[in-house]
């Protein structure tokens, strides 16, 4: 096992990030690299205050430089992106900590307007000028519980974009709608709407997570081979929008109670490109392993 860490944004700038991959057969060492594998750890609503977040942080930076085949910052090939997604008042303290082994931090959302009278909300230019690179748009709990509509997503993927970040578009089917056999359809529509009038240039800043919300927190993790199928027509989908080329260099993370147990056998998996990792990544130990995937 290797585990390594860099910073991304130099190494996928320009067209280049639009490097074809042959999706026939197993993954190689060579397709892994040329879409940059990228772990990110959502920590939600949690821990609870500041002094548990910062000792996670120290926790789990300090797991990573503890071993040595860790790559330095300007070591692109071979390495994994890492991103947290801390509650926002803790992201400028956590950022202080993890910044320096190369890990990046994001914001769980933010709302499409650039500012006014929206109490409770933050704006995208808000989490940019405290350093975050990236958005989670379109999480099933923020679409759920909150009433995030596909027009809302739309127009976030969009501010996030325009501010210079890189968003994280969450897809996935519920419970109800994987027992009627539409998951293809529900991503599909996802993807579609939430991704309206993305140009193919900015595509090569987008991330897409597809994460069957009756896997989020359940401990239920959908079928490694059933994933991959998902992750392969989500490409068909962004094929028909855009072409096959941003089809194959789009990074696709798999999200859905991963753990140390089961990150591997996701990571084999030609088209799974990462994971977007939820409870685990309270767990400095579960996290570091999960950063740390067998590579085949």
């Amino acid at each position: 096992m290797k585990l390594s860490l860099a910073l991304l944004a130099t190494a996928i700038s320009g067209t280049s990030a639009f490097t074809a991959v042959n999706n026939n057969g197993p993954r190689t060492i060579t397709q892994l690299n040329e879409r940059q594998p990228i772990m990110a750890g959502n920590w939600k609503m949690n821990p609870t205050t500041e002094a548990d977040a910062l000792n996670l942080a120290n926790g789990f930076t300090a797991l990573l430089n503890e071993l040595e085949d860790t790559c330095a910052m300007d070591d692109v090939e071979g390495c994994t992106e890492v991103v947290l997604f801390p509650p926002f008042p803790f992201i400028s303290k956590v950022m202080d900590i993890v910044g320096k082994s190369g890990i990046t931090v994001g914001a769980q959302q933010v709302y499409y307007q650039d500012k006014g009278a929206f109490t409770g909300s933050v704006a995208a230019s808000m989490v940019k000028s405290v350093g975050c690179e990236f958005v989670l748009c379109g999480h099933s709990e923020r679409r759920s519980l909150f009433s995030d509509s596909d027009a809302n997503i739309n127009a976030k993927v969009k501010k996030v974009l325009e501010f210079g970040m890189k968003p994280i578009l969450c897809i996935g089917e519920t419970q109800e709608e994987y027992d009627l056999g539409i998951t293809q359809e529900v991503c599909a529509m996802q993807v579609s709407k939430d991704l309206a009038g993305v140009s193919k240039e900015d595509m090569k800043d987008v991330v897409i997570a597809y994460e069957p919300v009756w896997a989020i927190g359940t401990g239920l993790v959908c079928d490694s081979d059933a994933a991959n199928d998902v992750h392969k027509y989500i490409r068909t989908v962004l094929a028909k929008m855009y072409d096959d080329e941003v089809a194959q260099a789009t990074r696709i993370q798999y999200g859905g109670s991963v753990t140390p147990e089961s990150v591997d056998q996701l990571m084999a998996k030609s088209d799974i490109d990462g994971c977007l990792v939820g409870g685990a990544s309270l767990f400095a130990d579960k996290f570091a392993r999960i950063v740390n995937f067998e590579r085949q």
